[in-house]
């Protein structure tokens, strides 16, 4: 029994590491039903259990979108990059503009390619506010994040990466370490929309996803 509530303490302290019991995946590893691609000319395709992302040339941000919205949710899923040639970012609570190809916008969790950075996993407002957390403007806070990121992410491997939405409050998590602990109280809050992958413009673009699962709360 004590061993029992010893373990059970040991979960309740590690939120990035949760039982995975109630998990739905997003993608089915044959094909990309239930997804659509939006906005620039960068491509996806399957390799084995992944999709990946790529491209050169690429003009405009590319996303590859979930047909389906979320409110509140815990989504995990890995992410990695074949090279760091291009930027990246996985959109949730994502909107369109009006139109059959509107430009989309609204909360990313970062694929920072640049190591002298390194926000993988940071919070940013896709065509819209900018930078959440870290705030650009807080240069200490900013120097800690980019620390905290070289020390953590893995450039040459997969990384595992959990964003947790509650109301307002929005979480992320990198390779088990909090990175995002953020309440929007501002009225361009988003409390549902669809989740997408990015390919970022620009010369050159090569990352990969994977595992991509969800509870909805």
């Amino acid at each position: 029994m004590k061993a029992t509530l010893a373990l059970l303490a040991l979960a309740l302290t590690l939120p990035a590491m949760a039982i995975e019991e109630g998990f739905t995946a997003l993608f089915n590893g044959k094909d990309l039903s239930g997804w659509k691609k939006v906005n620039g000319n960068g491509q996806y395709k399957i390799e084995g259990d992944a999709i990946v992302g790529f491209g050169k040339d690429i003009k405009g941000n590319t996303f590859l979108r979930t047909e389906k919205t979320y409110k509140d949710f815990d989504f995990r899923f890995e992410m990695k990059f074949d090279d760091l040639s291009g930027n990246s970012g996985m959109m949730f609570r994502g909107l369109q503009k009006p139109g059959e190809n509107g430009r989309v916008y609204g909360y990313q969790c970062e694929h920072d390619n640049r190591n002298e950075r390194s926000w993988t996993a940071g919070l940013y407002d896709e065509a819209r506010r900018g930078w959440l957390q870290p705030d650009r403007k807080d240069k200490e806070a900013s120097a800690a994040f980019t620390k905290q990121g070289q020390k953590i992410f893995k450039p040459d491997d997969w990384n595992e990466i959990r964003i947790v939405c509650k109301g307002k409050q929005i979480q992320i998590w990198l390779n088990g370490e909090a990175r995002v602990d953020f309440t929007d109280d501002n009225p361009e809050f988003t409390p549902q929309g669809f989740f997408a992958l990015q390919v970022h413009g620009g010369k050159s673009c090569n990352v990969r996803w994977r595992n991509l699962r969800i509870r909805e709360l």
